[in-house]
């Protein structure tokens, strides 16, 4: 190949190393790989050329790179949870909104449909949750079910099977975002629907301040686990200059990233609805911790990616 047409075909590749670098591990090892692959055949079939001493210093400059992320990964730990998560939720600030609205026009759905038909509610959480609901409201305490449970047990089961949810939806994006966009629209509807239930007794004061001291977490955590879906999904459907291969294996990588960042918040939710939610607290009470958990969601998940990334 005559060395005009070797630079011609490798110059946006050299050109978009050069100008976005990255600090990823993974990414950082992958463009080392091509760029001396470059380099090694520049020094074969043109020792002398500038090409080849500008692949050279730009290999050079990589490789200080990769020595300096070796001495810095015992600091990764903190590093993916400070800068590295909030940075890429930074990026997948339009995907969360999406998948924030999709879920909120799904409950919306769910609660229409539950107060036009009285049977409905009963499609969706089943007989069984229906009838022990009203036995309870009938006793006086309508979210019985949520002391019924050992404690331990509850917390394990219940967190198991929020992050067995967030990782389905996750992996359901690999359908084209659709069956991401399933899963989101059937936990909407199923909210909506519950909590029409609550308001057509005269309860939806009493379950908000019960429900949702496990539920702002919860709840959020599903959204965001759907925005992770929706961003591996997306990277079939528009690869942009990327292979659509490449372009998946990104989305994918990206995308298990923001599932697994949503394990600690899981974690929480299960021990709140497991310890607390089951406690006669005061409103005060439960309005402080449903704000806090609030406000932790919109600052970790929004505010701070957004501060973090215009500071660089």
């Amino acid at each position: 190949m005559r060395e005009a047409a070797f630079v011609k075909r490798n110059a946006d590749k050299w050109a978009d190393i050069e100008n976005n670098p990255t600090t990823d591990p993974d990414e950082l090892t992958a463009r080392y790989v091509a760029l001396t692959d470059d380099l090694s055949y520049a020094r074969t079939f043109y020792p002398n050329a500038n090409v080849t001493r500008y692949l050279n210093g730009m290999a050079a400059q990589m490789h200080r790179g990769l020595m300096q992320n070796k001495r810095e990964e015992r600091g990764r730990f903190v590093s993916f949870w400070t800068r590295e998560l909030p940075t890429l939720f930074y990026h997948s600030h339009r995907l969360l909104a999406v998948s924030a609205i999709f879920f909120g026009v799904a409950c919306l759905i769910g609660w229409v449909s539950a107060i036009n038909d009285p049977t409905f509610v009963r499609l969706i959480m089943g007989d069984e949750y229906v009838n022990m609901t009203l036995e309870n409201i009938k006793k006086g305490n309508p979210l019985d079910v949520y002391g019924k449970s050992d404690q331990v047990s509850m917390f394990f089961g219940i967190t198991l099977n929020n992050i067995g949810v967030a990782f389905r939806a996750f992996v359901a994006g690999v359908i084209a975002s659709v069956g991401t966009l399933s899963l989101l629209f059937y936990n909407g509807i199923m909210l909506g629907a519950f909590q029409a239930f609550f308001y057509e007794r005269g309860l939806l004061l009493d379950s908000i301040l019960k429900i949702w001291i496990h539920g702002t977490l919860e709840i959020s955590a599903i959204v965001i686990a759907g925005c992770a879906g929706l961003t591996m999904g997306n990277s079939i459907l528009f690869p942009g200059t990327f292979t659509r291969m490449e372009s998946f294996r990104r989305g994918a990588k990206q995308g298990l990233k923001i599932v697994i960042g949503l394990v600690p918040i899981f974690i929480m939710a299960g021990f709140l609805e497991s310890f607390v939610t089951r406690l006669t607290l005061p409103p005060v009470i439960s309005l402080l911790i449903i704000g806090l958990s609030a406000a932790f969601i919109i600052w970790y998940f929004i505010l701070y990616p957004i501060r973090l990334n215009k500071s660089q």
